[in-house]
């Protein structure tokens, strides 16, 4: 698979005090993933050209749809990418990737018959194996509300000019997108458990990079705890490994004060950047990292 690579004069058209148009974002992670880090691209590669060497491994901690790990794969950045996710049914699709059976479940969506009844149906159903799994958190994913896998989460109803669940279903290119991941699984590594304890392995690895977007239940924050099934987390136990992480490393947060404060105890600096919410309201989200004179 050809790799995509960025020159210097393309990183000059990020610009951090207005929001990035995702539509100029290639799209990789197959997850409509609420909280997904598109956005966050051209500044992600801005922090690669920065470091002084290219990192041999990046670590997405709290992985979700892994946009920024599967960017850093995809387009060189890294040579391999590790994704740790604690929610099973997630991790099952990232599974399936490193397994080599991205082509059956790209076969699977390619043949399914988008109804609401086999939709149901499908999902009444107790998954038998891996596979099975991954493409009903695909086919939940791509159905329900807002991407929202967490309970409480239901199908679309009107959706995009009035398609209903078919909104977000776009088979062919599902389908692209497993088949491009196949082609780079060798580079993908997958865990599945707690953020912390998993990436204790790569913490004294100065040639590992960690991109941390952990859930947003700061401050308390309900975004986290609405969107995601594993919400729950120690922020405090967050910063405290990343002041331990040999290497560099980047954290998004929502910009609350009580994330401030703790970057602040921790000696890292904080930047906002612009961003769209799924509603295209501008919003910022906070940026910490131990140095940041790149962004």
């Amino acid at each position: 698979m050809q790799q995509e690579f960025f020159t210097l004069a393309e990183s000059s058209r990020f610009q951090p005090s207005s929001p990035v148009n995702v539509a100029s974002v290639p799209q990789r992670s197959p997850f409509r993933y609420p909280g997904g880090k598109t956005w966050f691209v051209p500044a992600f590669r801005q922090w690669m050209r920065s470091l002084d060497k290219k990192p041999q491994v990046l670590v997405e901690p709290f992985a979700g749809g892994a946009t920024i790990a599967l960017t850093a794969v995809c387009e060189g950045w890294t040579d391999h990418a590790v994704l740790i996710e604690l929610d099973p049914d997630v991790a099952a699709v990232w599974q399936v990737v490193t397994a080599g059976d991205a082509p059956l479940l790209a076969e699977k969506i390619l043949g399914f018959d988008l109804t609401v009844e086999n939709v149901k149906a499908e999902l009444a159903n107790t998954a038998q194996n891996t596979l099975q799994r991954a493409f009903q958190t695909i086919l939940r994913n791509r159905t329900f509300h807002g991407g929202i896998l967490a309970a409480g989460s239901g199908l679309i109803k009107s959706g995009e000019a009035g398609k209903g669940i078919s909104s977000r279903w776009y088979p062919q290119t599902l389908a692209k997108r497993f088949l491009t991941l196949h082609a780079v699984r060798q580079r993908l590594t997958v865990l599945c458990g707690d953020a912390l304890q998993s990436a204790k392995i790569y913490q004294a690895d100065s040639a590992c990079v960690f991109f941390v977007d952990p859930p947003y239940t700061a401050g308390g924050k309900n975004a986290g705890r609405r969107l995601y099934t594993f919400f729950d987390l120690n922020h405090l136990a967050l910063f405290d490994f990343c002041t331990n992480i040999a290497g560099d490393f980047v954290m998004t947060y929502d910009n609350a004060d009580e994330v401030i404060a703790l970057a602040m105890s921790h000696d890292f600096q904080t930047k906002l950047i612009p961003m769209k919410s799924t509603h295209h309201a501008e919003m910022t989200e906070l940026v910490i990292g131990r140095g940041l004179d790149w962004l």
